[in-house]
């Protein structure tokens, strides 16, 4: 028999409709077209007014930045701020999972039967999530949490826990909404959307730490991989690149070594984080909630 939670809770029509749209549009396009605007430099007299004005509307704390408003040359360069020092503290513990970013947990549970919760009565492939069957097969039975991150948060992604990445690969994709209305209405978004995935080993098994992008974002920068940002010498990513439709893996020898806390990849503008851990190997904390706030370095859990 179906029950009411195997229903979807569609957004109302204003939002189907906008999404309609967006599907229809050139998204890789128009998310470049918005970058390029974020990248426009601010003349200096300009950019305290601006980026307070700017930071008070989204409800961002410019008082955990780590410069002065009048030191952030764009929109972008204040979107990608660093906090100062002090401001998250870390477990420093090796079977604890920290959380990698700021923002809010979208759904949090266990993979069943290979497939993740995107929302009520939505459901998503985790071998498409990664784009590789065998890594999909591996989280299956284990934790996953979802991460949203919202115009106010700092963007920078870090490392959960303690680890060598010795395996990531980039997934072109849409480029279309991770709002609520989004991940309530539209089937598959997180394996939809281009993402760039890495792989941790550590204490706590086999970690992957998904960043999808999504529309008005789509660029993602790889801290542990600078030279897959391109061009070298500017702000620059590895997704939402115009002319890349083929997917890349990248394989490291000697892995990336990184301790937890570490940055290890930036938005560049905003959107979503998906943790996968192995079965057996994380507990996910029984206080994490769906749409409650986490801030960087918060236990999520522990092996």
């Amino acid at each position: 028999m179906n029950r009411d939670e195997d229903f979807p809770t569609l957004p109302l029509w204003p939002s189907r409709a906008m999404l309609a749209l967006l599907k229809r549009v050139p998204q890789g396009a128009f998310s470049r077209a918005f970058g390029r605007v974020a990248d426009v430099p601010l003349p200096r007299p300009l950019r305290r007014p601006l980026l307070a004005a700017f930071a008070n509307a989204v409800g961002a704390h410019t008082a955990e930045a780590e410069l002065p408003l009048e030191e952030y040359a764009s929109l972008n360069r204040f979107f990608t701020r660093r906090l100062r020092p002090g401001a998250r503290e870390w477990p420093h513990d090796p079977r604890a999972a920290a959380s990698p970013v700021d923002g809010a947990t979208g759904q949090v549970g266990v993979v069943r039967e290979g497939r993740a919760i995107q929302a009520k009565g939505r459901w998503y492939s985790v071998a498409e999530l990664l784009d590789d069957a065998a890594e999909g097969a591996r989280f299956d039975g284990g934790a996953f949490a979802t991460l949203y991150l919202s115009p106010r948060d700092y963007h920078r992604i870090h490392a959960p826990c303690d680890g060598v990445i010795g395996l990531a690969r980039h997934v072109p994709g849409a480029l279309l909404p991770v709002n609520a209305p989004a991940v309530a209405h539209l089937p598959e978004l997180f394996a939809r959307n281009e993402r760039l995935v890495c792989y941790l080993d550590g204490p706590l098994g086999r970690v992957a730490v998904v960043a999808v992008g999504a529309y008005n974002v789509g660029r993602i920068s790889a801290a542990f991989d600078p030279e897959w940002n391109a061009p070298p010498g500017r702000s620059a990513w590895v997704t939402n690149r115009r002319g890349v439709s083929e997917g890349e893996t990248r394989r490291y020898d000697p892995p990336v070594r990184v301790r937890q806390g570490d940055e290890i990849m930036t938005f560049h503008l905003g959107s979503t984080v998906v943790l996968l851990f192995e079965p057996g190997r994380v507990a996910l904390d029984p206080g994490i909630r769906p749409e409650m706030p986490v801030r960087l370095g918060q236990v999520l859990g522990r092996g």
